[in-house]
């Protein structure tokens, strides 16, 4: 039986994270020798089907998507059954939505791309655009992410103008989720589950660093992750 990818997002074939995403998981596979089918899925096309179909998600770069509950609802699904999920850019952002509301309790938790006057915003634009930027990122000791990197610190290209509000940082962190890589000033840019196969978000676009002859690792492990599904 063939493994399948949803790349959950609003695909537009000329968004460069688009382009890479595609891209990087052909390098991945190259590289794994794997069969892994791949289709985009629109959000509002999510149906509780989904994980009928696919043994894994990506939810992609380029919120906000044409339905953000119904992609809510997808990560959820993924957190709560163990399947592999993935979350870059515009994913990780709506990875620690659905965890504030689900797992913190934070029911009124949202993201400023779609009400920048919410009472609990957990997601706000950014004070300095990262969009175009590449920057140094420090990861957690014996996290999941620092063992699939091989390393401590990477250099990764960001796509973004949204992170984690600073004012809701230890309301995040007082769940089982962890925070296991920041930038140089210790701004959250990498989250993962530690009581899951590949439950991982990061604000920075790592399919951007990869290329045929070297896969992005991270993406290389997501599929290996679905692969073992």
């Amino acid at each position: 039986m063939i493994k399948a990818i949803a790349l959950l997002g609003e695909y537009t074939p000329t968004f460069p994270p688009h382009i890479s995403t595609d891209a990087a998981i052909r390098h991945a596979r190259n590289l794994l020798n794997v069969e892994v089918a791949v289709d985009w899925v629109s959000t509002e096309d999510i149906s509780p089907t989904l994980f009928e179909q696919y043994s894994g998600i990506w939810v992609a770069p380029g919120s906000p998507y044409k339905s953000m509950e119904l992609t809510l609802w997808a990560i959820r699904y993924a957190r709560e059954n163990k399947i592999p999920c993935f979350g870059t850019c515009g994913g990780f952002q709506h990875m620690v939505i659905e965890y504030a509301r689900n797992v913190l309790g934070f029911k009124d938790a949202q993201h400023a791309e779609y009400d920048p006057y919410a009472s609990s915003l957990f997601i706000s634009q950014l004070a300095c655009s990262l969009a175009g930027r590449e920057m140094q990122l420090n990861f957690a000791p014996d996290s999941q992410v620092a063992a699939i990197y091989g390393s401590l610190s990477a250099k990764e290209h960001y796509y973004c103008n949204f992170g984690v509000n600073p004012d809701c940082i230890d309301e995040l962190k007082q769940g089982p989720l962890n925070v296991s890589g920041a930038d140089a000033e210790g701004e959250i840019r990498v989250i993962e589950h530690p009581d899951h196969p590949f439950f991982i978000g990061t604000l920075f676009v790592p399919q951007a660093r990869s290329a045929p002859e070297g896969p992005h690792p991270l993406v290389t492990a997501f599929l290996e992750a679905v692969v073992r599904s």
